[in-house]
């Protein structure tokens, strides 16, 4: 079982910026992805941004393209996701997830919401 756990949100005015982490304790697997996925509130859960551990591609939803950057430190078993310029919009729960299936690709992971294990999700609320 792999235990994900996010940290770092909270709240930011607009414009500001906030740094998400994804950790996954003691888990030294290969190759999986880790994708970051947003919830507003009311609406369906959709891929912010993913990466690949081995290789370190990476994914973004057109939303959040030149704003977030997705990282990985494969030493800490972490994924960042780093968010600048953050609009009101991007106000909801951000949870990380991994998938183990070598067959998707990051864009898969992130257009399709796939995950094998969740996070328990984390609040960014951007307002002024």
């Amino acid at each position: 079982q792999l235990r994900l756990v996010e940290s770092g949100g909270g709240l930011v005015q607009p414009g500001e910026s906030l740094r998400l982490s994804c950790a996954a304790p003691g888990f030294t697997a290969p190759h999986y992805f880790i994708g970051w996925f947003f919830q507003a509130p009311g609406k369906d859960r959709e891929g912010v941004s993913c990466i690949s551990k081995s290789d370190g591609s990476t994914y973004y939803a057109g939303s959040v393209k030149g704003r977030f950057t997705i990282s990985r430190d494969n030493a800490k078993n972490t994924v960042y996701l780093q968010m600048s310029d953050l609009k009101p919009e991007d106000t909801g729960v951000y949870y990380c997830a991994a998938d183990f299936d070598r067959a998707i690709t990051v864009e898969t992971m992130c257009t399709t919401s796939t995950g094998d294990f969740w996070g328990q999700g984390i609040q960014v609320t951007v307002s002024s």
